[in-house]
């Protein structure tokens, strides 16, 4: 009988190894065979040993492949070999290039746990084979090209936590078998094209975390359900067509983050119970049909960094409570009926960076100490009442990027100390008020201002000459006034519409067409005068000798002045007065580089406006003259982020990485330097400007235009350091023409990409707005996501590609109101304007040849540019569809 036992024991045992063994040969040939398809570049050719494959995991005893993950490789090819590794519980194709149908053999790998599909060319539908892996927890389809209804046959995937269909074009309603799914914590849909209404009893069983459903064509009211188990971490809904009210019953998920409701057709007033939700970040409910009051009850959400309400028919006054939100950093009510002061209070939040109130019906003055908030970079407050004279105190708000007065009630003298807010980049609009007085001078200092609006007021006097300091503009309008003289001559102004200066009856010169000559005509009040030769010979001796004497003068003191920067320069290095502030830190990582770079070299360069190269939106470049000869660019880092300063261990580690990084189309940090909490950045210095200046600055000498053959380079280095960017987990958060520079050779490197590491919008370090990036160049999907991703790098790509095609600036008076260079583009079919209208002519019509690859490049930039993001292509496919280009 024990022997029986034994032999019993001994022959399970025996039929299990054979088993693994059968299991070990398959999944050998399966791997082989796999390999041999998708060519992956890790696995080497000679290597048998499939469990040592870069992203592959096996059982314990090495029989079994259980992980396969071969995300993020640019495969393509047949994967259905992969449904033959029954005992696979991973399996992530994310990021890659598959397309065809989603292999319904999928459905065979019983013991899967983990599928992730995201980020492919899969279509056609959902195959229902997938309800059949029973072990299923983590499931994610996302950003493929799937169609038609989620398959009832899912309702089988009862240990389902995370459901991820996002991004695709899937139809139909959600089933209402989902609410059923008792495990279910995540339930992401967002960006299809699905209606109906959502599941009266989602998240009644489970307890759901987060649902996201935003961009599809979903109606009725949003289930009180999805709150009951008080679970729900974030709730994204924007632009569908949901009805009703928000539930009271959001008050029970105390640990609800974000909030987003906004673009629907939602009614009634924000529940009360809205203050319990102590963990809320994000409230946005903007674009409904929203009333009452705006509760105070918000005050209660201390964490709360984002409240927008605009364009709904809130009234009343905003509640002085929400002064109390010392982490706000965007409070937007615009396009409401709210009346009063402007609150004080809300002066108190710290961290403040945008400030909307625009289109309501506030009064009063503009407080005096408004600027109280130091990180402010949003002041719009157009379309009210708002009466008084601007106060002189504007001048202290000097993060400002835009500031927007417009259509109000203003009256007295614009501030000279506008001039002061160095950083205002977007807008200055004080149009449609009653100022009066001259335009100061000082306003010609604001050098990245991009659209000055000061018509339709009583101002008086010439446009000031140190206007022409203002090399950034585009767009600029003077109309209605009572200005007079000529027009200063200054590019912006020769480009702009005639429309831009009429109604200024005392106003002369280009555009107007009008000439600024004397009032002495042949008709002049019929006096004539014979001006006898002596007179004119008087005339002009008398000019000579005024002219030569001011020249004598002016020499005289040219030489004095001359003496006394000597004698000061020579006083300062005998004392040291005027030594450069004190570092603190900083760090060469080149060894070689080190004796030739003075810190305090560079420091004094900064500190020279006359060494200024470019301005972005995070920082300020420097040409900086070391005393051994070597030429730097130093790059000053705005203060918009606490890590920076705080944190300079981080700082280091992250600068010294990227050091590290190599590619010939990138700019790497070659060390830095820290003082008064200020940050310096040190690169190389490259004598040929940045891709803008090229494209449209006029006084830069370009002593190869037009020349295509260079342009395209430019754009495929450009397109080859980004797709290195991305292959190494790095998005950047800044890409434009203006953060490209040209080497000697015009060879394009990306800059700016320390600033991808240093700011973490995701930790909450960096102001929400200012992570998005230059005027022209954010993508769409930033407005509702704000999150700054690979598609989005992609999107901001297209619009260079679509600067170098046209020669265009990303934003145009003359494209007309509210049209950026990629809707002009797109709306070439309906202006009934073929391709080859939209290109740069100096270039398309040099050859065939050139035209025939512009046009090419010019399919690539508007998939680039597409307004959804799961439709364009990963910036590695972009470099090969414009090598394709260039090679043919």
């Amino acid at each position: 009988m024990a022997f029986v036992c034994w032999f019993s024991l001994y022959l399970v045992g025996f039929l299990h190894r054979t088993q693994l063994a059968v299991a070990q040969h398959d999944d050998r040939s399966t791997m082989l065979a796999l390999k041999k398809e998708l060519q992956v570049p890790e696995w080497s050719a000679n290597d048998t040993d499939y469990c040592s494959w870069t992203g592959v995991q096996c059982s314990s005893n090495r029989s079994m492949v259980e992980k396969l993950d071969l995300s993020h490789h640019e495969l393509r090819g047949n994967v259905t070999l992969a449904s033959e590794l029954r005992a696979l519980k991973w399996l992530d194709l994310s990021f890659n290039n598959f397309h065809g149908p989603i292999p319904p053999a999928f459905g065979n790998l019983s013991e899967l746990e983990f599928l992730d599909l995201t980020w492919n060319n899969f279509d056609n539908s959902i195959p229902p084979e997938l309800g059949s892996i029973k072990n299923l927890i983590y499931l994610n389809l996302s950003y493929n090209s799937l169609t038609g209804r989620i398959p009832d046959e899912l309702q089988s995937l009862k240990s389902i936590q995370d459901f991820q269909i996002s991004g695709n074009s899937l139809n139909g309603s959600i089933p209402y078998w989902v609410g059923n799914l008792s495990n279910l914590r995540v339930f992401s849909a967002y960006e299809n094209k699905l209606g109906g209404k959502i599941p009266e009893n989602l998240g009644s069983v489970s307890d759901l975390q987060l649902l996201n459903l935003h961009s599809n064509q979903l109606e009725g009211p949003i289930p009180k359900s999805i709150f009951a188990s008080g679970k729900l971490e974030v709730l994204v809904l924007t632009l569908n067509k949901l009805t009703g009210n928000l539930p009271e019953s959001v008050g029970n998920c105390k640990g609800l983050s974000s909030i987003r409701i906004g673009d629907n057709m939602l009614i009634g007033s924000i529940p009360k119970a809205i203050g319990n939700i102590s963990s809320l970040t994000y409230f946005e409910a903007d674009n409904n049909n929203l009333s009452g009051e705006i509760v105070a009850e918000f005050s209660k959400c201390s964490n709360l960094t984002l409240l927008n309400l605009a364009f709904n028919g809130f009234t009343g006054t905003i509640p002085p409570e929400l002064g109390e939100l010392m982490n706000l950093q965007e409070l937007i009510v615009s396009g409401n009926s709210l009346f009063g002061e402007i609150p004080k209070s809300i002066i108190g939040c710290g961290n403040l960076n945008k400030l909307d109130l625009s289109n309501n019906r506030f009064n009063g003055t503009i407080p005096k100490d408004l600027c109280g908030a130091p990180r402010l970079q949003y002041l719009l407050l157009s379309q009210n009442s708002i009466r008084g004279e601007i106060p002189h105190e504007i001048g202290n708000c000097a993060k400002l990027l835009e500031l927007q007065l417009g259509s109000n009630y203003l009256t007295g003298t614009i501030p000279p100390e506008i001039g002061w807010i160095e950083n205002l980049q977007i807008a200055l609009n004080l149009s449609f008020n009653h100022l009066q007085g001259p335009l100061p001078s000082e306003l010609g200092k604001l050098d990245k201002l991009v659209s000055l609006d000061v018509s339709n007021n009583q101002l008086s006097a010439s446009i000031p000459s140190a206007f022409k300091g203002m090399m950034s503009l585009i767009e600029v309008n003077f109309s209605n006034n009572l200005i007079s003289g000529q027009i200063p001559i200054f590019g912006p102004f020769q480009k702009s519409l005639k429309s831009s200066f009429a109604g200024n009856k005392g106003l002369c010169g280009e555009p107007l067409g009008s000439s600024c000559g004397n009032s002495f005509g042949p008709n002049n009040g019929g006096y004539h005068h014979k001006v006898s030769y002596k007179i004119i010979l008087a005339v002009i001796g008398s000019g000579l000798a005024v002219f030569i004497a001011v020249i004598v003068v002016v020499f005289l003191f040219m030489m004095r002045e001359k003496q006394e920067k000597a004698a000061q320069a020579a006083g300062i290095a005998e004392d040291g007065a005027a030594n450069p502030p004190e570092v603190t830190a900083g760090h060469i990582f080149v060894e070689s580089l080190r004796q030739a770079i003075d810190f305090d070299a560079a420091v004094k360069a900064t500190l020279k406006e006359s060494n200024k190269l470019s301005i972005g939106t995070f920082s300020t470049v420097y040409k900086a003259v070391m005393p051994s000869g070597m030429i730097l660019s130093v790059k000053r880092l705005e203060s918009v982020d606490r890590t920076v300063s705080h944190h300079q261990s981080k700082m280091i580690r992250e600068l010294e990485r990227l050091g590290k990084l190599y590619h010939d189309n990138l700019m790497r940090p070659i060390g830095f330097i820290i003082y008064e909490e200020i940050v310096l950045l040190l690169h190389d210095y490259v004598p040929n400007g940045t891709l803008a200046q090229l494209l449209h600055d006029s006084t830069m000498k370009i002593e190869y235009e037009p020349d295509w053959p260079k342009r395209l380079s430019i754009a495929i280095g450009v397109a080859e350091g980004l797709a290195f960017l991305h292959q190494v987990a790095i998005i950047h958060l800044d890409i434009s023409s203006g953060n490209i520079l040209l080497d000697a050779n015009s060879k394009p490197l990306v800059g700016e990409i320390e600033i991808s590491k240093l700011l973490d919008p995701s930790r909450g370090t960096a102001s929400i707005s200012a992570v998005a990036g230059s005027f022209g160049y954010i993508p769409p999907e930033y407005a509702y996501t704000m999150q700054v991703t690979a598609p989005g790098n992609v999107y901001s790509y297209g619009v260079v590609l679509l600067e170098i095609l046209t020669t265009r600036l990303p934003v145009d008076e003359a494209f007309g109101e509210g049209i950026d260079l990629v809707k002009w583009v797109h709306g070439a079919p309906a202006r009934g304007e073929t391709p080859e209208q939209i290109l740069d002519a100096k270039l398309s019509t040099v050859s065939f040849a050139w035209r025939r690859e512009m046009l090419a490049v010019l399919k690539v930039a508007l998939l680039c540019t597409d307004s959804t993001p799961a439709k364009r292509p990963k910036l590695k496919k972009v470099v090969e569809m414009l090598q394709e280009i260039k090679q043919s």
